[in-house]
């Protein structure tokens, strides 16, 4: 095939293809003696395997995996695609996570502070809880709390936010979830806009993450045709 053929087929320009080639994405063309690059169906499995790649994990990802694949480096482009697919598990088990948390927050909102609206001290936080202040204190280091400052006294005030955030830590401890697990959900709730926002878009999360696991199984398919006609060289 010439280069215009194969980018036809893959809908991508010819300058997208010798670009893929030049960065090892795709194994060296064979050459007419006027110059002419040759490609054969083992460049269109390698493009194909190329192109699923970078749907499931990315650009920088897929160029990996393909370089390593082309440099004889086999386990080191599973290992790649292990640690996507690890990634991907951890993204679903998250989501399971905040889909708990939130529906449990919704059915069981914080009360009322009984020292101002919307704050507690750290003393009036641990006890609602029935944890210590210390644990409080590794939470906000952990970054799941971050509690405001009283101006006066330079104690920790707790607004609402925070109290939405410490029950959601305390019941996803229960549950064995590491600390810096409950911070990515905590972070998940604040860039949603609060635990209503989240759950509204719980659904849009799920259904990227369905087409991104599916388009690793894809992925996968198409790398392993590429290799079944293109065997690695030592």
């Amino acid at each position: 095939m010439r280069p215009t053929d194969l980018a036809r087929r893959h809908g991508i320009s010819t300058q997208a293809v010798r670009n893929y080639e030049a960065d090892g994405c795709l194994p060296p063309a064979e050459r007419t003696p006027s110059g002419y690059r040759v490609y054969t169906e083992a460049h269109a499995a390698a493009l194909d395997a190329y192109l699923a790649l970078v749907r499931a994990y990315g650009h920088a990802v897929g160029g990996r995996i393909m370089n390593a694949l082309h440099a004889g480096a086999l386990d080191d482009a599973l290992t790649a695609v292990d640690r996507g697919h690890a990634q991907s598990l951890r993204d679903r088990e998250t989501l399971d996570a905040v889909r708990g948390a939130v529906g449990h927050l919704l059915e069981h909102p914080a009360e009322d502070s009984g020292t101002a609206p919307g704050a507690r001290t750290v003393g009036e936080l641990a006890h609602r809880l029935g944890v210590t202040r210390a644990t409080l204190r590794n939470w906000e280091g952990a970054g799941i709390l971050t509690p405001a400052r009283d101006p006066a006294t330079g104690h920790r005030v707790y607004g609402a936010d925070d109290v939405r955030d410490a029950e959601l830590a305390h019941l996803l401890r229960r549950g064995g979830y590491p600390l810096d697990r409950i911070a990515e959900v905590v972070r998940q709730i604040h860039t949603a806009g609060g635990t209503e926002a989240l759950a509204t878009a719980l659904e849009s999360w799920e259904e990227r993450l369905t087409a991104r696991r599916l388009a690793m199984l894809d992925a996968s398919a198409r790398l392993g045709h590429y290799l079944e006609i293109h065997p690695l060289q030592p």
